[in-house]
């Protein structure tokens, strides 16, 4: 069973925090052969949606205020540890992503920086791609909307 958390980065105690940036490390880093400067001031400014299974961060994102990445409102570093994959975590933590940027932010647009292999994916949340394929950290990317009012939240 999952416990889901979505708190302020002042509010995160020094375990949550370390917690994030080890499954961020773990991934993105590690397990995607990518030296990169994860640590990048916007997570001061964010809201951090965690997802504990009995006391283990297995999914996260942050929530990224309008201006501070784009003009919308985004969600960004989603995650999902290899320990729990393949059973659906990772559509449970964008389904409560969108829901809270909704709440948190309003009924508007929400950008994503995907990577382009999950596409896909995010698409069958009701992101559409809005960019062509740029490299970030040598890994494709494309940029994705997905409108709230279109999506009938």
């Amino acid at each position: 069973m999952i416990h889901w958390t979505c708190t302020p980065f002042n509010a995160l105690s020094v375990t949550e925090l370390y917690e994030i940036m080890h499954l961020r490390c773990e991934v993105f880093v590690v397990e995607q052969n990518c030296p990169y400067q994860d640590a990048d001031y916007k997570d001061l400014k964010c809201d951090h949606l965690c997802g504990w299974v009995d006391g283990n961060l297995a999914a996260y994102v942050r929530l990224v205020p309008p201006g501070v990445s784009y003009t919308e409102m985004s969600i960004g570093r989603v995650v999902t540890s290899p320990k729990y994959r393949k059973n659906g975590l990772g559509r449970q933590l964008m389904t409560k992503a969108i829901e809270l940027c909704i709440l948190n932010y309003g009924e508007k647009s929400i950008r994503i920086g995907a990577q382009q292999y999950l596409t896909q994916f995010y698409d069958s949340l009701g992101f559409r791609q809005c960019s062509d394929m740029y490299l970030e950290d040598n890994i494709p990317h494309i940029e994705m909307l997905y409108h709230a009012r279109e999506q009938n939240i």
